[in-house]
Formats: structure tokens, C-alpha cells, sequence
């Protein structure tokens, strides 16, 4: 689970990690009263879940109330990368003189965590590394022993010459590990950390990810979690014992097995299409499943046919016809709906089938062309 920055300061407060004064706000009376309370200039900072918010205009400093308003108006309700601005972070305007980037992730190549550090700081850490690689420092960390502090002082010696700023960097960076080790994170990022003019070392941004495996040791992290559109139809697909991830093609896949469907995906790519989603209804062969699927389906717009890839073997396919008839006479389909069953009771699953408006594959190859063809093609 990724949070976004707001939600991510609340682990670096709660760690001992130094922030500006910031304030979350949802509208533009809001964001005012916000500046008012920090103080001019300020930063308004467009909360999604996705890169590349400055560049598409969603960070903007303001130095007077009219400023405020109207880029608060501006980033509100602002599309980033498929994603609508609905919140804003208010923070205290910062004088900075350097820019650090540090990090600490799992390293799983070499079964380790890695601790991460860079003097180019406030840029995209894939950049720097393509770029000028030599600026990068990665110093392992044994998950026995942990971060050792001659390794906080290696990396912050190397961001740094001034004896205070190398303490207050180490000590920031052994806070991170240990905010990271005890949260169950897969990620814990500061970029940038800044250099003030004052001399102070502070986390300006902040990026934080939940290792979802870990979720079960800490439940009231669930409140952390905000679901865009595609999220709530994969958490109620999970709800259901389905497996569901949206995609951005044209034809929607139903199929049993995740097996089947990562094949089935390949083979309609492979015809000249793109799947609209990964959909695995698993190995019961309950109609009601098969029900929930086609509801799963039909609400995604850019769907424009359905191909079914049935292998029956604890999975009837029978069973998968019945839930099909049911699906559309509960909501009669607007959609083409291609069919390959195949495996137990496939007999009697074809003659279910038969005489309706279900278009049947003789197998996968004919069912993914047919598919593809009624979806308008590629």
C-alpha cells in the first residue's frame, strides 16, 4: 500500500523524523485558512499517489493570499496521470541550500536491505542512476544486525563534509531504518532531504510503502488506505474470492486459473488486442462467481467484448454456463461475450449455451481472434 506525502509525514513525525509545519486541506477556503495559520510564502502540493505532480503543475509555492486561492482553485480537481486531486498538503515555505536523497528498501538479490543515499537530491533517483551513477551510495544491511551507525556515518560522510550536518544525517537515517523495520515497509524514501539555511537537515517530501504481506500485523493501517476507482473494484473482487487487476485494453478476459489468464492475455496480444483486465475466478465453479465477474467487467467503459476461457477440471463447466444465462438475464448484456469452455462437463455446458447469444470458441487461439474482432480490433 502506497501512501501519499501527508500520510507518509505522519510515520516520519511518529519517527522522531523532522518535517515542516505542514497542513492537509480539501478546498480553496480551507488552503487559506491553512497559509494563514503557517504563514506566507507557502507550498501547495497536489496529494496523489503518482510521480511527476510538479512538472504537471500540482506543486506551487504562493507568496500572497490571492496566490492561495487561485492555485488551490487550480490544482484542485486536477488530473495527474489518471489521477484526480482531491486533497491538498498545505506546508511552510523552506529556504534550502542542498538537496540529499535517502532511502532504505529490500534488496531482494541479495537478501538484504539496502540503504540508499545520494547528494542529487530532488530528482528522480532512476535519473541519477543512469546518469551519473557515482553519485549514488548503497550500503547493505543485514536484517540480523541491522543498521550499524559506522554504516549512518559512512553515508552521511558521504553527503556531507561538516561534522553537524554528517550527525544530524546519521541520526535522521537510523531513525528511517528503524521507522522502516518496525512498520513492515517495503519502501521508506526522503527526496528531497534539504540542507536549510539555518543548517538544519529536514524531510521536504516523503514516500512511504506497506508491504501488503504484512498488513495482518497491523490492522489500523487499513484506515491509511484510499482507494481510487480500479482499487474499489479489486478489493470488492477479492471480497467475492476473485483476483481482478484493470488494465487499459478493449477485451475483457474472465478465466480460471491465474495460469490461463496470464496466457490468455499473451495470446490476445499476440492476435494484434490488448486485455482490458487480469480477471482469475478461480477453481470453484460456483455460478454466483461467474455472476460477480461479468458485474466486474461490464463497469469497466473501455470494455468492448468479453472473452470467457474456461478449463474445467475442478471447475464444471456446466456450472460456468449456468452463471453465464443467470449473469444476463439478471442484466441483459450489451456486450459480445465470446466463449471457450472446455474440460469437465463441456457437453453439457455447450448445449446450455447453445441457441443463445454467446459466441463460442472451438479453443483459445479462435476464442482471443473472435474476441479481438468484436471489440473493433485492435
Amino acid at each position: 500500500m502506497k501512501l501519499l506525502e501527508y500520510q507518509a509525514k505522519e510515520f516520519f513525525a511518529k519517527a522522531g523524523i523532522p518535517v515542516p509545519r505542514e497542513k492537509l486541506v480539501l478546498s480553496v477556503n480551507e488552503a487559506l485558512s491553512a497559509a494563514g495559520e503557517l504563514g506566507l510564502p507557502c507550498v501547495l502540493k497536489a496529494q496523489v499517489g503518482v510521480g511527476g505532480r510538479g512538472k504537471a503543475g500540482g506543486v506551487k509555492l504562493a507568496k500572497t493570499t490571492d496566490e492561495v486561492s487561485s492555485h488551490a482553485d487550480a490544482i484542485l480537481g486536477m488530473d495527474i496521470k489518471g489521477e484526480r486531486v482531491e486533497r491538498l498538503l498545505c506546508s511552510e515555505a523552506i529556504n534550502f541550500t542542498e538537496e540529499f536523497y535517502a532511502s532504505i528498501t529490500t534488496d531482494r538479490a541479495n537478501r538484504s536491505m539496502v540503504l540508499m543515499v545520494s547528494a542529487a537530491g530532488g530528482v528522480d533517483i532512476e535519473q541519477v542512476a543512469a546518469q551519473t551513477p557515482n553519485k549514488i551510495l548503497k550500503i547493505s544491511v543485514d536484517p540480523l544486525l541491522g543498521l550499524q551507525t559506522f554504516q549512518t556515518r559512512r553515508a552521511a560522510m558521504f553527503l556531507s563534509d561538516d561534522k553537524e550536518i554528517q550527525k544530524q544525517i546519521a541520526a535522521i537515517l537510523a531513525k528511517l531504518y528503524r521507522m522502516y523495520v518496525s512498520n513492515d515497509l517495503s519502501l521508506a524514501e526522503i527526496n528531497p532531504l534539504v540542507l536549510t539555511s539555518d543548517n538544519q537537515v529536514i524531510a521536504l517530501d516523503a514516500k512511504v510503502i506497506i508491504d501488503d504481506n504484512a498488513m495482518f500485523r497491523h490492522p489500523n493501517f487499513e484506515g491509511y488506505r484510499i482507494l481510487s476507482d480500479d482499487e474499489v473494484l479489486e478489493q470488492e473482487a477479492k471480497q467475492h474470492g476473485l483476483s481482478y487487476i484493470k488494465l487499459s485494453g478493449k477485451v475483457g478476459c474472465i478465466v480460471n486459473g491465474a495460469g490461463l489468464a496470464m496466457a490468455t492475455m499473451d495470446l490476445i496480444k499476440r492476435y494484434g488486442g490488448e486485455p482490458a483486465n487480469f480477471l482469475d475466478v478461480g477453481g470453484s465453479s460456483s455460478p454466483d462467481k461467474m455472476l460477480v465477474a461479468i458485474d466486474l467487467v461490464t463497469r469497466d467503459p473501455g470494455v468492448r467484448s468479453i472473452f470467457v476461457n474456461i478449463f474445467g477440471g475442478i471447475t464444471r463447466c456446466d456450472d460456468i454456463a449456468s452463471g453465464l444465462l443467470q449473469a444476463a438475464k439478471d442484466a441483459p448484456l450489451t456486450l459480445p461475450v465470446v466463449v471457450r469452455l472446455t474440460g469437465t462437463n463441456e457437453v453439457e455446458a455447450h448445449k446450455i449455451l447453445e441457441g443463445t447469444s454467446f459466441i463460442p470458441a472451438s479453443d483459445m487461439a479462435d476464442g482471443a481472434r473472435k474476441a479481438i474482432e468484436q471489440a473493433g480490433g485492435s
